[in-house]
C-alpha cells in the first residue's frame, strides 16, 4: 500500500528510466506488499533470468538508411495499438494504489495500448472499460467451479472486452518464499471485484483450494463453447507446447514464465522466444512477457519472432509511484525508447523487425554449446612520446580499475576543493581537529615506551620495537583485544588480531583472503563506502549491491540477492556491512536486524565483514557490534582508529578468528593467513604509528569509550546543529512542496539529502562556484546505478558557526537548483552552454 503520490510533486524531476520509477515506488510501498509484487517462485533464478536474457541482447545499428521517423504501431487481432506493447496480467492493482486497475486502463488507454485485465483485478470489469478506448483482454484462471469461470467470461463480454488469455502455467501457484516469511495476506480493502465473495485474504491458499489442477487441452474447446472471443495461451515455453496450442485453435500465444513466479528454474522467456516464433511461423499471434525493462528490450523480442510484448512489473511500479501518471510516464519511456532503437537501427515499423537487427554474439542467437575461440594475443608496436623518445604505457594495457570511476571519486572531491578554497566543505568525512594536539603525539609514544619497560623489556628492546620492522600481524595486538573486551564485549585471542595499515588495508586482506574463485561474489549495502568497491575492482572481485532502506539493509533483501547470484552461477561469500551510522547513508541498524544478518549468514553460509569506525565516537548508548553477537565465527571484524585516535597513525586492525583447516589436518585462524599476505603488501604496520596508537590506549586505561567522550558530545552537537540549520534554512511546507527532506541519524559523520534536481557532478561543480559550498554526490556510494537525487552531508571537520554558515550557502543552492528543475528553459541554456 502507498501513500501520495510524492513523484508527481511540484519541483520533482521527472524518472529517466524504468529503474528510476522503481526506487520510487519503492520507497512508497510496505516491504511485505512490495515483496508480493516482486517476488518469485523458489530461490528466484527465473526471476532474474529473465533480466539477464535481456541485459544480453546487443542491438545492430544502421547508419545512413534515409528514415525520417519510425511507425512503432502494429496491428493484433484486428485491432490497432500504437506501439507493440501491451500491459500484462497482473493481479490485484489496488495493492498499489486505490484507483488501482482503472488507473492503469486510463493510463493504457491514453497511450493507445491494450490492457490485458486479470482475473483477480480489484476494480471491476465495467469500471475499467468505462476508463479506456483501447483494447481490453481478459486473463482467465480456469476455476475447480467452471460456473464461476464462465460467469466471469460473460461478464467480461458484456463489459466489451476484445479477447480471452487462459493462464496454462498454474495448475498450482509456485511456492514464493518472501509471502510465506512475511504471511502475507491482503489488506482488508483488497479484494477481487469481478468474484464472488469469499476470503481471498491469503492469494498462496485461495490458488491451491479454487484453481482446477487438472486441465488439460480441452479447456481451450470449453471456453469457446461458452464465448466467442478469440482465445490465447499464455504460459507456453517450447516448441511443443506451441504446436499443441495451435492444434487446439488458439488466435495467439503468449510466452510466458509467469514472471519467474512459477516453476523456478525455467528458461528465460527471451531464450525460447525463437523457438517458438519459429514453429508458430506466423499462424498465430506470438506475444512474450518477462524482463522487459526498457524500449530496445521491446525490438530485441520483436527481432526474436515476437508481436508484441506485455509489460508487467514496471506498470505497478508507476502505479504505485504516481498512479495514472505514473503509469503513463512508464508507458512512455518504453515506447520513446522503442522508438528511438527503431530509429538507431534503421527499422521503420514493427514488421521490419529479424534477426538481421540482432548481433551474432548475441547469446539468444549463439547455441549453448558453442564456445567462442580465445581472442589472439595483442601485439603492440612500442610507443613512444613524440618530442622526448620516452617510452610510453597505453592506458588500455594497464589493469581495468585505472580507468573505473570509483577510484576517481576521491581525486574529484579533492580538485573541487583545491579549485574553491573558501567554499564551505560538507564532503570530508575527517575528525574535528581542534581535538589535536600536537605534543600528544610524543606523549602518547613515551607512555608505551614507559609500558614496555615496566613490562620487562630492555633498552635493546625497546628500540628494537621502536625501529624495526616488527612482527607482520603487529605487535600491540594485546591491547587492542583488551580495548575490545572493555569497549565492545568483543572476547578474542590476540592471535585473531591482525593490525593493519589503516582499515582499507584490512578491507584489501580480507578480500584477497576470501575471494579464491571468479565465481564468487562480494554483497555490499547499497550505497555503499567507496572504499570497499574500490578495493573489489582492484582484485577483479564482482560486487552486487543490497538496496538500502529508510531502515537500513533488510534480510529478506539480502537473501533475494544470496538467490538470485547463485541462480546466475555466483557464490556469495561475504556481505560488507556498516552497522552504526553508516558511511554514506548515516543510518544504523537495530537489534533485531543485526540478529536476522546473523542468523541469515548461518543458513547461507556467508561471512559478514563488520565496519563501524565511527561506534565510540558517538552519543548516546550503543546497539551491540555484529561481532559481539557472534556465536558461529560468521563476522569478520574491521576496526581502524583514524576516527577514535587520529587518521594520521594510518593504522586499523581485523579480527578474523575463524578456523581455517588445510588438506592434512592442520589448523590455524584466518588472522594467520592474513598475515601471510600482509607480508607480500606492506610487510608490517610502521611500529611508530603504532606506538602512537598504543599510548593512547593505554591513556583511555583499555577503554576508547571514555577517551572519546569529548569528541562524541561535539559531534552529537555538530549533528543537532546541522538538522537544526536545514529546518530553518529549509521549512517543512516549502521541503514538501519540493520534494526535499533528509534522514535523521543518531550519530557518525553524515547525513543523506534527498532533492528534486540531479545531484551531480556537475551540479556539485555550481555549487562550488555559485554558492561557495561543497558536497558529496551519493551516486558516488552506489555500485550500480542509483542516488541521482541524493547528496551526503558530512559534518564532523565543521564547526558550529561553519555549520551555520554553510547550510545558509546549501540552502540557496538547493532552492535555485529546484527552480531550474522546473524551468525547462534554465535546462535548455544549461545544456547550450
Amino acid at each position: 500500500m502507498t501513500g501520495p503520490a510524492a513523484p508527481g510533486a511540484p519541483g520533482t524531476a521527472p524518472a529517466l528510466t524504468l529503474a528510476d520509477v522503481a526506487a520510487r515506488a519503492r520507497a512508497r510501498t510496505e516491504p511485505a506488499v512490495w515483496d508480493f509484487v516482486e517476488g518469485g517462485a523458489g530461490e528466484e533464478r527465473t526471476l532474474v533470468a529473465n533480466l539477464a536474457a535481456f541485459d544480453r541482447v546487443r542491438l545492430r545499428p544502421r547508419v545512413l538508411t534515409g528514415l525520417a521517423e519510425p511507425d512503432p504501431a502494429v496491428t493484433v487481432l484486428g485491432r490497432r495499438w500504437a506501439a507493440p506493447v501491451g500491459v500484462a496480467p497482473m493481479a490485484y492493482h489496488t495493492l498499489m494504489h486505490p484507483d488501482g486497475e482503472t488507473a492503469t486502463a486510463a493510463a493504457a488507454g491514453a497511450a493507445g495500448l491494450p490492457l490485458v485485465v486479470s482475473t483477480f483485478a480489484g476494480r471491476t470489469f465495467e469500471e475499467i472499460a468505462a476508463a479506456t478506448d483501447a483494447p481490453l483482454w481478459l486473463q482467465v484462471y480456469c476455476f475447480r467451479d467452471r460456473d464461476t469461470t464462465r460467469r466471469l467470461v460473460e461478464r467480461a463480454g458484456r463489459a466489451g472486452f476484445g479477447a480471452l488469455v487462459l493462464t496454462v502455467d498454474a495448475p498450482r501457484l509456485g511456492r514464493r518464499p518472501r509471502d510465506e516469511r512475511n504471511g502475507f495476506r491482503l489488506p482488508a480493502h483488497v479484494a477481487p471485484a469481478n468474484l464472488p465473495p469469499g476470503d481471498y485474504s491469503s492469494p498462496a491458499e485461495h490458488g491451491r483450494r479454487g484453481l482446477d489442477p487438472g486441465l488439460d487441452w480441452s479447456v481451450v474447446d470449453w471456453l469457446r463453447s461458452v464465448s466467442d472471443l478469440p482465445v490465447l495461451v499464455k504460459g507456453v515455453l517450447s516448441a511443443e507446447d506451441a504446436e499443441r496450442a495451435l492444434a487446439a485453435g488458439v488466435a495467439g500465444i503468449v510466452v510466458s514464465n509467469h514472471g519467474g513466479r512459477q516453476l523456478d528454474g525455467a528458461p528465460a522467456t527471451l531464450d525460447v522466444l525463437a523457438e517458438v516464433a519459429a514453429r508458430v511461423a506466423g499462424r498465430a499471434t506470438v506475444l512474450v512477457d518477462g524482463g522487459v525493462r526498457r524500449g530496445a528490450d521491446v525490438l530485441g523480442a520483436l527481432a526474436l519472432g515476437a508481436d508484441a510484448v506485455l509489460l508487467g512489473r514496471p506498470v505497478l511500479h508507476g502505479l504505485a509511484a504516481d498512479g495514472r501518471d505514473g503509469v503513463a510516464r512508464v508507458l512512455d519511456l518504453v515506447t520513446e525508447g522503442l522508438t528511438e532503437a527503431m530509429a538507431l537501427t534503421g527499422t521503420a515499423t514493427p514488421a521490419d523487425a529479424g534477426p538481421a537487427l540482432l548481433s551474432p554474439a548475441a547469446p539468444a542467437l549463439v547455441p549453448a554449446a558453442t564456445t567462442p575461440r580465445p581472442a589472439p594475443a595483442r601485439v603492440t608496436a612500442p610507443a613512444v612520446d613524440a618530442e622526448t623518445g620516452a617510452a610510453e604505457l597505453r592506458k588500455r594495457d594497464l589493469h581495468r580499475s585505472v580507468s573505473d570511476p570509483v577510484l576517481d571519486t576521491m581525486n574529484f572531491l579533492n580538485e573541487v576543493t583545491e579549485r574553491f578554497p573558501d567554499a564551505v566543505s560538507f564532503a570530508p568525512g575527517r575528525p574535528y581537529e581542534g581535538f589535536f594536539e600536537t605534543e600528544d603525539v610524543i606523549g602518547h609514544v613515551r607512555r608505551y615506551l614507559d609500558h614496555l619497560v615496566a613490562g620487562g623489556a630492555s633498552p635493546e628492546a625497546v628500540r628494537t620495537a621502536l625501529y624495526q620492522y616488527g612482527p607482520t600481524a603487529g605487535r600491540i595486538r594485546e591491547l587492542i583485544a583488551r580495548s575490545l573486551r572493555t569497549d565492545e564485549g568483543i572476547d578474542v585471542p590476540p592471535e585473531s588480531i591482525v593490525v593493519t595499515v589503516g582499515g582499507q588495508e584490512a578491507m584489501l586482506l580480507a578480500l584477497r583472503a576470501l575471494f579464491a574463485e571468479p565465481t564468487d561474489v562480494l554483497l555490499v549495502v547499497s550505497p555503499c563506502y567507496v572504499g570497499i568497491t574500490g578495493a573489489a575492482r582492484l582484485l577483479d572481485i564482482p560486487v552486487a549491491p543490497v538496496e538500502e532502506r529508510a531502515e537500513g539493509v533488510v534480510r529478506a533483501d539480502v537473501e533475494a540477492v544470496v538467490r538470485a547470484q547463485r541462480a546466475r552461477g555466483r557464490r556469495p561469500r561475504a556481505l560488507y556491512v556498516v552497522p552504526d551510522h553508516s558511511n554514506p547513508s548515516g543510518n544504523t541498524l537495530s537489534r533485531t536486524a543485526r540478529e536476522e544478518l546473523l542468523d541469515l549468514a548461518a543458513r547461507h553460509d556467508l561471512l559478514i565483514l563488520e565496519d563501524s569506525p565511527y561506534r565510540l565516537v558517538s552519543p548516546g548508548p550503543r546497539l551491540p557490534a555484529l561481532k559481539s553477537l557472534d556465536r558461529g565465527r560468521r563476522v569478520v571484524h574491521l576496526g581502524s582508529y583514524a576516527k577514535t585516535v587520529f587518521p594520521g597513525a594510518r593504522v586499523g586492525f581485523v579480527v578474523a578468528d575463524q578456523p581455517v583447516v588445510d588438506d592434512r589436518g592442520g589448523r590455524g585462524l584466518l588472522a594467520d593467513e592474513l598475515a601471510r599476505i600482509k607480508s607480500m603488501v606492506t610487510v608490517n604496520t610502521p611500529a611508530l604509528s603504532q606506538a602512537a596508537v598504543a599510548g593512547a590506549l593505554l591513556a583511555a586505561d583499555g577503554s576508547l569509550a571514555a577517551f572519546n567522550a569529548a569528541p562524541a558530545r561535539h559531534y552529537g552537537a555538530a549533528l543537532r546543529a546541522l538538522l537544526d540549520a536545514l529546518e530553518r534554512r529549509l521549512p517543512e511546507e516549502w521541503r514538501t512542496a519540493h520534494g526535499v527532506s533528509w534522514n535523521q541519524p543518531t550519530g557518525g559523520f553524515f547525513l543523506t539529502l534527498r532533492v528534486p534536481f540531479r545531484a551531480d557532478d556537475a551540479a556539485l561543480l555550481r555549487s562550488a562556484r555559485e554558492h561557495g559550498v561543497i558536497w558529496t554526490p551519493m551516486a558516488h556510494f552506489h555500485p550500480e546505478s542509483g542516488g541521482e537525487h541524493a547528496i551526503r552531508l558530512s559534518f564532523s571537520s565543521l564547526g558550529p558557526d561553519e555549520i551555520e554558515h554553510g547550510v545558509g550557502r546549501l540552502a540557496a543552492f538547493v532552492r535555485a537548483e529546484a527552480a531550474r528543475a522546473l524551468d525547462p528553459a534554465a535546462r535548455t541554456a544549461e545544456y547550450a552552454s
